[in-house]
């Protein structure tokens, strides 16, 4: 895999968040339903003239479920375009939400998210009910019979532990190899300091307040359907997903989820892309590095100061990565600006587990570096080293989370 981590300093995204979730409650425009089995967080996260995102997330109260779908009702107009993790489709004021063919099953407890983009016009009041396979969520538990009596409570509670994941304390035997990439670092990275550069993914991300937004450079004669795209988006958000789910409750990370949404597409011509829905914003023939680019004025690589006056769609429709798709591209490449690959190897692997190429570049855009020439002691196949592994293993997280460990305090955590 071939690397790449140009830029320089910080790029603030200004977004206008209008509900968080918060406990049990959601603020200002949130809705949170209810019901014997399960309950639902709307969030919207965020809004401009006549377009906004949110993130949904269901959570499941009563017995496991192999399929879900979940429905609400639009009151004043809004309307649901493009959609990532679910199927949503909409029929007047009333939307559907299915499950993504990876996300379906949902043990007692579970949970999962999806997100979508939709206009407004006037007003964009928050749902107010939502139900789950026909089932109005309410948030409170069914609460079955019990079919054995239930053991008397304990005359002292068991003794607990903190949860692995809430400082830094990894395993033993991945001290030493730690310390050893943490020196190389130190050592290698930025003339001999990491810490002076700014535009990590680690800062995209605080930047926005837990979220990252894409543009897809297709650089690619061939044509795109609206199911296509839809595909691209939710193998990039599932892919992503893995690593962002390594810092849910580890070492004061503030996300639950770091949404992905693509604001962009750029193409030689028009007519590759076979939709007319206004879901993305579309640059034609802008072209940079020989192939598509989004508006540079709405790209952070180049608006390293963190504002967007000129971006046709304003702050909210910034991109801080793009997803780079190539003809015959071989291997990958990865940094600050975001993940290339082979067009052809993206679009065979949209269903993978597992996209290895796009998982390692990845792993560079948030610092980490490849390992042509050396190897840690003590440790054997990882994703950061290119062919030796195919999925993200446990060195990797730690190397990942270490990341974090010393750069957090710059954020105030």
């Amino acid at each position: 895999m071939r690397s790449s981590r140009t830029g320089t300093r910080l790029t603030v995204a200004i977004v206008a968040t209008l509900a968080t979730v918060g406990g049990a409650a959601l603020a200002v425009t949130g809705a949170q339903a209810a019901a014997p089995g399960c309950r639902v967080d709307y969030r919207i996260t965020n809004q401009w003239s006549g377009g906004f995102g949110a993130d949904v997330t269901i959570t499941n109260l009563g017995d496991p479920i192999d399929g879900w779908t979940l429905t609400w009702t639009y009151t004043a107009g809004q309307r649901v375009g493009q959609a990532w993790n679910a199927t949503v489709t909409q029929t007047d004021g009333r939307v559907t939400a299915t499950n993504a063919g990876y996300n379906g099953a949902l043990g007692t407890g579970a949970g999962t998210s999806f997100g979508f983009n939709a206009s407004w016009s006037g007003s964009n009041p928050a749902p107010t009910t939502f139900a789950l396979n026909g089932v109005a969520c309410t948030g409170v538990p069914g609460t079955p019979a019990p079919t054995t009596p239930a053991p008397p409570p304990p005359t002292t509670p068991p003794p607990t532990t903190p949860p692995p994941t809430s400082g830094w304390n990894p395993p033993a035997h991945l001290v030493s190899p730690l310390d050893q990439v943490w020196q190389h670092v130190e050592q290698t990275y930025h003339n001999g300091n990491p810490y002076g550069f700014r535009n990590y993914g680690w800062d995209q991300v605080m930047a926005n307040r837990g979220y990252l937004n894409f543009c897809v450079r297709w650089d690619s004669s061939a044509t795109v359907t609206a199911a296509q795209r839809d595909q691209i988006h939710a193998t990039l958000a599932r892919q992503y997903k893995k690593w962002m789910d390594l810092m849910v409750g580890h070492n004061a990370w503030p996300y639950r989820e770091v949404p992905i949404r693509v604001v962009g597409w750029a193409v030689r011509d028009r007519n590759q892309l076979q939709w007319t829905d206004n879901s993305v914003d579309i640059y034609v023939n802008n072209i940079r590095e020989n192939a598509p680019q989004c508006a540079p004025e709405c790209g952070r690589f180049f608006n390293q100061g963190g504002q967007y006056p000129n971006c046709p769609g304003g702050a909210a429709r910034h991109y801080d990565q793009s997803l780079w798709l190539t003809d015959g591209f071989g291997g990958g490449a990865g940094g600050d600006w975001g993940q290339r690959m082979g067009r052809e190897y993206y679009m065979n692997n949209l269903n993978a587990e597992n996209m290895t190429i796009l998982l390692h570049e990845i792993g560079h855009t948030f610092g980490l570096d490849d390992f042509y020439d050396w190897t840690p002691s003590g440790v054997g196949g990882f994703i950061m080293k290119a062919g030796s592994a195919s999925s993200i293993t446990e060195f990797d997280t730690w190397m990942f989370r270490d990341w974090w460990r010393h750069l957090k305090s710059r954020y105030g955590y």
